[in-house]
Formats: C-alpha cells, sequence, structure tokens
C-alpha cells in the first residue's frame, strides 16, 4: 500500500524491489530507522483486491543475506512455474497466446452470461500470457450484463476452475465452444456438468 509520498510501504517498510511470478510476488524492503536488527526485509506478497498480505517475512540488518533469500525466492517461484508448464505440455496443451484476431470483440450491447470470454494478454502477468489463462467463462456481474454501467464480470478459468473478477475492459472478445482447443472443450463441459448437478 502506498503512503502519501507515493512510496509503497508495508508497516514501516519501503518496498524498493519487487518480482511477481506465479501466484505470489516477492518483495524487498528497507527500513533505515530501525534499531532492532531487521533493517532489511524480504517477503511473499498477495492482493485481494482491498489490500496486500505479506507473508514469511524475513528481516535482517544484513543485506547481502537478504538479498540471497530474495533470489532463492523467486528462482523457487520461476522453478514452479515452469514445472506447471511442463506439466500442460506433456498433457499435450497448447500455451499460445490468444490474439484479437483469435476471437470476435466483444460490444457494449453484447450479454456475457455463460460465454466464453477472453481475457487480453495485456491484463495478465507475463507468465499468465497464454491460452490456458486468457480463457474463462463468464458467470455473471453487473459487468456482464448488456448495456451495464457496472464493469465487473465474474468468471471462472476454463483450466483451473477457479473463480476470478475480471474489468468489461479486460476482455478481449468472446470464443464460440466449437473453436475452442480441445482440452477447454473439455474443461467447458466439466463445468457445465457441475452447474447442471447442483441445479437438480
Amino acid at each position: 500500500m502506498s503512503g502519501k509520498t507515493g512510496k509503497r510501504m508495508a508497516g514501516d517498510y519501503e518496498i524498493f524491489q519487487a518480482v511477481h511470478i506465479g501466484d505470489k510476488e516477492i518483495v524487498l524492503g528497507e527500513n533505515p530507522q530501525d534499531t532492532t536488527g531487521a533493517e532489511y526485509m524480504c517477503a511473499f506478497c498477495q492482493n485481494n483486491a482491498l489490500f496486500d498480505l505479506y507473508s514469511d517475512v524475513m528481516c535482517s540488518n544484513d543485506f547481502p543475506e537478504i538479498a540471497e533469500l530474495f533470489g532463492r525466492r523467486i528462482a523457487e517461484q520461476a522453478h514452479s512455474m515452469q514445472a506447471e508448464l511442463n506439466k500442460m505440455k506433456a498433457e499435450g496443451i497448447s500455451d499460445h497466446i490468444i490474439t484479437p484476431s483469435d476471437c470476435p470483440p466483444i460490444s457494449h450491447s453484447d450479454d456475457l452470461h455463460n460465454k466464453v470470454i477472453v481475457i487480453r494478454p495485456e491484463v495478465l502477468h507475463r507468465e499468465y500470457r497464454r491460452a490456458t489463462c486468457q480463457l474463462k467463462l463468464c458467470k455473471g456481474g453487473f459487468g456482464a450484463y448488456p448495456n451495464s454501467r457496472g464493469s465487473a464480470c465474474v468468471c471462472a478459468d476454463l483450466y483451473t476452475g477457479k473463480v476470478n473478477r475480471y474489468e468489461r475492459m479486460d476482455i478481449m472478445g468472446t470464443m464460440e465452444p466449437e473453436k475452442l482447443p480441445q482440452w477447454a472443450k473439455e474443461r467447458l463441459e466439466a463445468l457445465s456438468r457441475r452447474k447442471a448437478d447442483l441445479e437438480r
């Protein structure tokens, strides 16, 4: 969270270095006024749209030690993401980026309920700019309605099934089920069956 000076602060620590990889951000902070032997800190940070949550905070006056921890955590997160990509490749899942030429754009009058939508790659973190993270099933939200003043769209990730919120402006277009890659067709069918079972 930024203070009045525009600096990003975590308690008394100014965050001066941060790298986001996968589901976590690794941050490095400094508190020059500290007198307890904890001038530098390294932590994981996750944002829930309301505030930053810091975890696994490690502090020290030894900057090389904290810098080494920062680098190690970045490497561990990168390794985790690479393992995920390798798993997808082993399953025969393509991780190519979906571009505007692959899907028709949406208009303000489109109803997005139960439509497969495509998230613009530029709004995603670099490691998530691929089809498995772009394809969502729009389940609702004020932004899903045509000509709505609201913008929030509640979406289920086709690959993981996780539910997230996106803004209508984040949506690049829609994709008809028959044009989806095979893995996405299978995931969409599974989500549809799950919804039907819950409605019984």
